[in-house]
């Protein structure tokens, strides 16, 4: 290691300003230039003393708790990013320094990471999840398979902060460092091969667990028979179930989800499979799904396999390997599509409601609550398409603050007030957590879709998409050869903004968020008396109503705006019977220096999305220049 002592105070400071804190991950640029796009693996000096830091900050909450600081064990991965493997050295120097036994991964997917930690008891995941190349961060966890919670995150952001702007920050990682016996460290990197194999084997078996909605092996079992029995029958008819991911290089490459699929006779065609060659943008959204959408059309072209020429569904995962957003093969137009992340949480939250009661867990009727009572747990810019969802099932919809924690925590919350509990996330993101997963995971996702697709009628039961157009009451939809496309087209209605497009991020100077709200409810409270007579006669908005989301606690009727901080701030809108149409939604990013802006509307007419959005963004930028 180099000498850390020698590092100007001054640097630290810079290097510290730019962190981004909160609870679904520390952030920053490691890459030395400071260039976001820069694919170096070198991070300089004073970056290093923050990830010294990181550590010793990490170790000392441990050690704070009375179940971890008498196990003193922990689990270290990284995503596959360049900067990460130096990071990773800092790390696990400081916690085998402060006497910790560290189970090293290296390069680990988030699920797979979390998935191994359940056994252990904590971990530390080195990652900036989407973020450009040159980011890079920390994710920090217990035992319960998720990130820390606001409330325990918040914690070690403020020990973090008081450790890096001490004025013996540079001298105090130094000594951490050269206190490391060099031979414990050098034998935990000897047992990476053994821990990652280990780790893949823990995160194959809480998988299908995840999937199948059975803690019993022998009703995992049978349910991965059936699975494959299924696939078996539909490749015997003509219409193999082969699939295409486009790892881009990320930490899922060398995961578990190649092995995975072909245990139940799925066919998974692979694109930038080699980990660390990370292809393209890295966010797996919009143009970024294209390569996939390609891959597909090639194969349906050229393929010289039923399996090739039938890929229907494609995956793209982000560097963490946590969220995976969709591509699917259109039959009526003969080309693949990404679908929009709002979409693929929708076509998840039906396939789990819907495999709740096809195993029996659940009693449905439409319009009356769900025997026992089942509830889905979003994040507050999730589209109003899952209220509509949810009613066909008796299941009621509750929201949370922006941040995977907040959706989680909301669920433990829910399920400990006796509600179940299957399937929440935050719809704006992509992606969807299944319980008892706390965390987003690809093969969640495509295994929702694939048991909508594969669980078809059989003398005994319907299947899950018939399930679904029944509660739903759009029986006439149904046929007995149906594609994911049908199941598309059942879906309500709603046009909502996505989160990557360039028009749902703002710049702007206010830093008070709750001074912006206020200004801003002035300024809506006046247009919205000036263009209320429009409102109502072209677009059916007779009324709104304003919520906040703070954390877990949601606020209707809203009288001050600014009382939500810096959570999200909901201005929902109501037709002429009371019933919920349309909504604007604000909230600064928590991990990237932006101000988020998005909006929701019943229907397919795209204007009235872009009407609401462009008269946000109007608003926003008014309420920010007068302060």
């Amino acid at each position: 290691m180099p000498t850390l002592s020698e590092t100007p105070s001054g640097d630290i400071e810079s290097a510290f300003s730019s962190m981004i804190l909160s609870a679904s991950g520390w952030r920053k640029v490691f890459a030395v230039s400071g260039n976001e796009e820069d694919s170096t693996p070198k991070i300089g000096e004073a970056n290093q003393v923050l990830s010294a830091h990181m550590a010793n900050v990490f170790a000392d909450y441990l050690l704070s708790r009375p179940e971890t600081a008498e196990k003193k064990e922990l689990v270290l991965g990284l995503d596959s990013r360049p900067t990460g493997t130096m990071i990773a050295d800092v790390m696990c120097r400081i916690f085998v320094a402060r006497g910790f036994t560290v189970h090293y991964l290296g390069i680990s997917a988030a699920p797979e990471i979390m998935a191994y930690a359940r056994g252990i008891g904590a971990f530390a995941y080195i990652s900036a999840s989407h973020n450009p190349i040159g980011h890079n961060g920390v994710k920090f966890g217990l035992g319960d398979g998720g990130v820390l919670d606001g409330t325990e995150a918040g914690k070690l952001i403020s020990a973090y902060r008081s450790a890096c702007t001490a004025g013996n920050a540079v001298q105090k990682a130094d000594e951490l460092l050269r206190s490391c016996d060099t031979h414990k460290f050098e034998a935990v990197i000897a047992a990476e091969a053994t821990e990652k194999k280990k780790a893949l084997a823990a995160y194959e078996s809480f998988s299908r667990e995840v999937i199948s909605g059975e803690s019993l092996a022998t009703k995992q079992d049978a349910f991965f028979g059936m699975l494959t029995h299924a696939v078996e029958e539909l490749r015997r008819t003509g219409t193999p179930v082969s699939l295409v991911a486009d790892f881009n290089g990320s930490a899922r490459a060398c995961s578990i989800d190649r092995a995975f699929f072909a245990s139940t006779g799925i066919t998974l065609f692979g694109m930038n499979e080699k980990v660390g060659q990370i292809a393209h943008r890295i966010v797996p959204e919009g143009d970024s799904l294209l390569y996939c959408a390609h891959e597909i059309e090639r194969l349906h072209q050229k393929g010289a396999t039923a399996e090739e020429r039938g890929a229907f569904l494609g995956y793209m995962p982000d560097c963490d390997g946590d969220r995976g957003n969709i591509v699917v093969w259109n039959e009526q137009k003969q080309k693949a599509e990404p679908l929009e992340a709002q979409e693929v949480f929708a076509l998840s939250v039906i396939a789990e409601l819907s495999h709740l009661a096809y195993l029996g867990h659940i009693k449905c009727q439409n319009g009356k609550q769900a025997v026992p009572p089942v509830a889905v747990a979003i994040n507050d810019p999730t589209s109003l398409r899952i209220e509509a969802i949810a009613a066909a099932f008796g299941a009621r919809v509750e929201r949370a603050e922006v941040g995977e924690s907040n959706v989680v925590n909301l669920a433990r919350k829910l399920r400990s007030e006796g509600s179940i509990v299957r399937i929440l996330g935050e719809g704006s993101n992509g992606g969807n957590i299944t319980h008892p997963a706390a965390v987003r995971d690809p093969l969640n996702t495509v295994f929702a879709l694939l048991k909508l697709i594969v669980i078809r009628d059989t003398s005994e039961k319907i299947g899950l998409f018939h399930l679904w157009c029944t509660l739903s009451e759009q029986e006439a939809r149904y046929k007995a050869d149906f594609t994911l496309t049908d199941i598309l087209a059942s879906l309500p209605s709603f046009v909502t903004t996505s989160v990557y497009e360039k028009d749902a991020m703002l710049k702007i100077r206010t830093v008070d968020h709750a001074i912006l709200k206020r200004k801003f409810q002035a300024v809506f409270i006046r247009e919205w008396e000036n263009r209320k007579t429009e409102m109502e006669h072209t677009y059916h908005l007779h009324s709104w109503t304003a919520i906040s989301n703070n954390g877990i606690v949601q606020t209707e009727g809203l009288t001050d705006f600014g009382l939500s901080g810096k959570g999200g701030l909901k201005i929902q809108f109501f037709d002429a019977k009371n019933r919920a149409a349309a909504y604007i939604w604000m909230r600064g990013s928590g991990t990237e220096p932006v101000f988020r802006i998005l909006a929701d509307a019943r229907g397919n007419d795209v204007s009235v999305e872009r009407m609401l959005l462009s008269w946000l963004t109007r608003l926003v930028l008014e309420a920010d220049g007068e302060i």
